[in-house]
């Protein structure tokens, strides 16, 4: 059985930044939270706390201390929360998320409603939103944009982790919405190139694994891509959660990992795999 894993399984950029961030803040001696956990990997969130670095859901009972930005962002008005309360802030937000609440907050103070590409429910959403007012929108998909009002100004963010075919399909329907459109492809290079590697696997694979935590959207969406392609895919966060049955009758294992997975557990899997291999 051959297992071929995809060259940019693992962390992205944001994601390796964050996580650095992270440990160097948690190897000083003071008292550090993260506000949220920091990526979306438990076993990363798991080895923070080990080290001290508990995750917080706000900053209510926090009155000193360093709190880190987590990789999605947060909302604006936690950070100044944060400035208010005088905590030392480790801002560990993605660069390219950054950039995507820059441009909401600048469509916003210039006029624009805002159309926000991405999934409502999603910390990094909720944070891009908040830096728009009232003048935001977020859509899932071209067909809930029909739902929206007919708007003068439009301007169109995307989620760092979107499909570029989805943002295509919104950008299209607010066409046909408002008059005058600004769009701002804030999708993460990596999360693209990630998906066609996915893509180019499941079509040479007899069974594909994607690495990842459940709550993380890159990494369902790669199940998601992986599954279009090859049904035999499986998401899986941890090694011990491979099930022999799914090798049987296998010639070709494709492998690949979310954003969010760090080396070392897609290493833990690779070596079961080879294990499972060799029993047979």
């Amino acid at each position: 059985m051959k297992v071929i894993l995809a060259k940019r399984a693992g962390f992205c950029f944001g994601v390796k930044r964050a996580t650095q961030m992270a440990f160097e803040a948690a190897g000083m001696d003071k008292k550090t939270y993260t506000l949220g956990p920091i990526i979306h990997s438990p076993q990363v969130v798991k080895k923070l706390e080990e080290m001290g670095v508990k995750a917080l859901k706000s900053l209510e009972n926090m009155d000193s201390g360093t709190i880190i930005i987590r990789s999605h962002g947060v909302a604006s008005d936690e950070i100044s929360e944060a400035t208010q309360k005088r905590l030392e802030i480790v801002d560990a937000t993605c660069p390219f998320v950054k950039k995507a609440q820059e441009h909401v907050k600048s469509l916003s103070e210039a006029g624009y409603w805002v159309v926000v590409v991405g999934d409502a429910d999603h910390p990094e959403v909720q944070g891009i939103v908040s830096y728009g007012g009232d003048r935001v929108f977020v859509v899932g998909s071209g067909e809930e944009v029909k739902k929206l009002p007919k708007m003068s100004k439009v301007g169109v963010v995307a989620q760092t982790t979107q499909s570029f075919e989805n943002l295509k399909n919104v950008v299209f329907e607010c066409l046909q919405r408002g008059g005058e459109i600004r769009v701002f492809n804030t999708i993460c290079d990596a999360t693209a190139v990630r998906q066609e590697e996915a893509k180019e696997l499941a079509c040479q694979a007899d069974c594909m694994l994607v690495i990842g935590g459940f709550n993380s959207a890159n990494t369902r969406r790669l199940s998601e891509v992986c599954a279009e392609i090859q049904p035999r895919t499986h998401h899986i966060e941890t090694a011990a959660e491979l099930n022999p049955s799914w090798f049987e009758g296998v010639e070709r294992v494709g492998v690949t990992a979310g954003a969010s997975t760090p080396k070392w557990i897609i290493d833990e899997v690779m070596t079961r795999i080879r294990e499972l291999n060799n029993s047979d």
